[in-house]
């Protein structure tokens, strides 16, 4: 699914917005529109990926196990169609929940399997150097439960460093947005803080922008 804004979208960068939820009604579902209806404002076209939606099979197989002896070895038609995406935006936004303080196991598949080597990484001159990522994280947990630390260090570490800045992705930005669940409120309350959670999104969107 692509999506453009007529009036808007003229810097012809290109922003791949990564939605991985199997419920189109999510918060995670809210997030990932929002983050595309604000790059859209920006003046990218948006592609977003909704990878439940797409069908994508998060499963590995023999032909796009990585053979570290042939950079140029030609996977899956499935993997090579994800990726002509992944290379031809100038931004990616991933937008996912936080399970069991990792990626959730349709979205990690689609890094196994696309991010793959001499695609995403293993040459000389990295395909992916001149794009920049923002990851965004729901999290059921508060920013004050003592295990808050994971969730920050899955994005900064994990994720930042392990996944973005190992292909040679150097602009890279992360957002959490904490307390998912809304734990404790009702009504009105609870609204606020969702509408808070997506302004947030926002705010992490125009620092990606602002670069």
């Amino acid at each position: 699914m692509t999506q453009e804004s007529p009036e808007t979208a003229t810097s012809g960068r290109t922003a791949l917005v990564v939605f991985a939820h199997h419920r189109s009604d999510s918060l995670t579902a809210a997030a990932a529109a929002r983050a595309a209806d604000r790059l859209a404002s920006a003046g990218f076209r948006v592609d977003l990926l909704d990878l439940h939606a797409d069908g994508f099979d998060p499963r590995n197989r023999v032909a796009d196990e990585p053979d570290y002896e042939d950079r140029d070895k030609t996977y899956s038609e499935e993997v090579h169609a994800h990726f002509r995406r992944v290379r031809d935006a100038d931004v990616v936004v991933p937008v996912f929940p936080v399970w069991w303080f990792g990626l959730p196991a349709l979205l990690k598949g689609w890094f196994d399997r696309v991010w793959n080597y001499g695609l995403a990484y293993g040459r000389r001159e990295s395909r992916m150097a001149q794009k920049r990522m923002l990851w965004v994280g729901l999290a059921g947990l508060t920013e004050e439960d003592p295990n808050a630390d994971l969730i920050v260090g899955l994005l900064d570490g994990t994720l930042r460093r392990g996944i973005s800045e190992f292909c040679g992705v150097r602009g890279v930005h992360t957002a959490v947005l904490f307390d998912s669940e809304g734990q404790g409120l009702t009504g009105e309350a609870r609204e606020h803080h969702y509408r808070g959670l997506l302004a947030d999104v926002d705010t992490a969107v125009d620092k990606l922008v602002a670069g």
